[in-house]
């Protein structure tokens, strides 16, 4: 099979960045034009997004495009984080076989009434989805939209420190949008996650919106501070942005868990409070942000995923949190280039997120690789 056609580039001048990249996404010899464009695009370059894609479209003769404005972008083994920069890839898709979904924002009633028809057709189960970080009911918009096509999303939430900007068609904001995909194409998924468990599950006995009062039946700083050690139990302070709370997925038969902060410390009346509303019967677990787990699960993941494929993949989407990257692999595009070690030179383009979305949930601080086989 033919790779997908892809570019990137970086640059001030916006103009020159689209034209480079539009010259190695032009279709080669007999090769038609079309296709189902991805565009990944960094946030100093937002207020010019809806020139870049007029450009694109222009210059690529492919109409239909999808994709973000992000901190970061990424590209086959390499990131773009804090320079302009543009990423885009040209997948091999027929018309019939994608269908692009408009901006929802919150009422989902009218989501299956416009597409259901071609889901059914299609055999759709599969969508590629990006979200407005200003919206509090991405969350459950992204539930909604999994449970209407009876499927699987992956995506992640614009982080753009300007205009969190999608593209779906056109330039858009304000809710979820993106792709579904038809049943002729082939995608192989999975998820890595950047932190490490650390003690053992605990049962939350009692609790009251995002504050957990009991672990166990004990009060829950005390089960905290024996889980993480003396030294930070010493001195709270040093557990931020390095200690969180693991929130197991009811049903994964893979542990697979959604990391989330602890928000507040209530040390007199020994009380935890983390970003999410929580209810006496579910279990946590603490972890921790670690760069050597991170690097040993993403290449796991990656090997997990070329075993299921089978095939070698014609192009990739990748959707990582703002914390990793350079925040967590360090300089020089490490996490890129530890992608491309271990999946070869495939077409990749994605950007780094304020959440990931993997089937229908929010997930924060893991790696979404899609591969299109």
């Amino acid at each position: 099979m033919i790779p997908f056609r892809y570019a990137h580039a970086a640059g001030t001048n916006a103009r020159r960045l689209v034209d480079a990249c539009a010259a190695r996404l032009a279709p080669v010899g007999d090769e038609p034009p079309g296709g189902l464009g991805f565009l990944y695009v960094s946030d100093q370059l937002a207020n010019e997004l809806p020139e870049i894609l007029t450009r694109l479209k222009v210059l690529t003769g492919t109409a239909d495009w999808v994709g973000s404005v992000g901190a970061g972008i990424c590209a086959t083994g390499q990131e773009y984080y804090g320079v302009p920069g543009i990423a885009a890839m040209i997948a091999d898709i027929a018309p019939a076989d994608y269908h692009l979904v408009e901006t929802v924002r919150e009422d989902l009633s009218g989501f299956k009434s416009r597409h259901e028809d071609w889901r059914l057709k299609s055999g759709s189960r599969f969508g590629i989805v990006h979200a407005d970080p200003r919206n509090n009911n991405v969350p459950d918009i992204v539930e909604g939209i999994a449970t209407a096509i009876d499927g699987f999303l992956v995506g992640g939430i614009s982080s753009s420190r300007r205009h969190p900007l999608q593209i779906a068609g056109d330039i858009t904001m304000g809710g979820v949008s993106g792709v579904l995909l038809s049943d002729n194409v082939s995608v192989a998924t999975a998820l890595s996650q950047s932190c490490s468990l650390i003690g053992t599950k605990h049962l939350i006995t009692r609790a009251n919106g995002n504050i957990i009062h009991e672990l166990d039946g004990r009060p829950a700083l005390t089960v905290f501070k024996e889980e993480i050690g003396d030294l930070l139990a010493r001195d709270l302070k040093r557990i931020e942005g390095f200690i969180f709370v693991a929130a197991p997925v009811r049903g994964s038969d893979t542990g697979d868990y959604m990391v989330r902060h602890i928000v507040g410390i209530d040390q007199p009346n020994e009380l935890i409070a983390i970003s999410e509303n929580v209810s006496a019967g579910r279990s946590i677990q603490f972890c921790r942000r670690d760069a050597p787990a991170a690097e040993e699960d993403l290449v796991r993941m990656i090997v997990g995923l070329k075993q299921r494929a089978n095939t070698p993949p014609r192009g990739a989407v990748y959707f990582s949190c703002v914390a990793r990257g350079p925040n967590l692999f360090g300089t020089e595009s490490r996490e890129l280039k530890l992608i491309k070690r271990e999946l070869g030179d495939v077409p990749l383009v994605g950007f780094f997120c304020y959440g990931e979305i993997s089937n229908d949930r929010l997930y924060g601080y893991t790696g979404v690789l899609t591969l299109f086989l």
